[in-house]
């Protein structure tokens, strides 16, 4: 049986010890010595714990999402292929027509301007350009 005196001369172990004390490392392995796990190493010894049945059903349930967001994703390529060159063809007329009236409207001012004079194009229908200031 050990007398107070031999347990006042033992260490408590309340943090006096250095943690790299020759006792201590025997007891904990070298860091040299441990191998690095990689992420996939690990998730892989994760899901080791699961039954086959939850490791399979995960695997369908990520394959599954992955197949339908790909078909998604081809789908809205297609779809917006198929409005935008529908738009194009359906719209370009209309723009192209648009654009021939208004430079057949400007033509005309400009032959009235040249034709009758600076004060012709002032007098033009509303939504015409204003012609150039007239000069007194």
């Amino acid at each position: 049986m050990a007398t107070i005196e031999e347990l006042d001369l033992t260490d408590s172990g309340m943090g006096s010890s250095d943690i790299r004390s020759p006792e201590v490392k025997s007891i904990l392995p070298d860091e040299e010595e441990e191998d690095d796990e990689s992420l996939t190493e690990r998730l892989i010894g994760l899901t080791e714990m699961f039954p086959e049945e939850i490791r399979n059903f995960g695997y369908n349930l990520g394959s599954c999402l992955t197949s339908r967001l790909k078909a998604l994703y081809k789908f809205s390529c297609s779809a917006t292929w198929i409005m935008f060159s529908t738009s194009a063809i359906i719209f370009a007329p209309i723009i192209i027509e648009i654009e021939r009236a208004q430079m057949e409207e400007m033509q005309r001012s400009q032959q009235k301007q040249a034709l009758l004079g600076p004060s012709a194009a002032m007098h033009m229908g509303p939504g015409m350009g204003m012609g150039p200031p007239v000069q007194r």
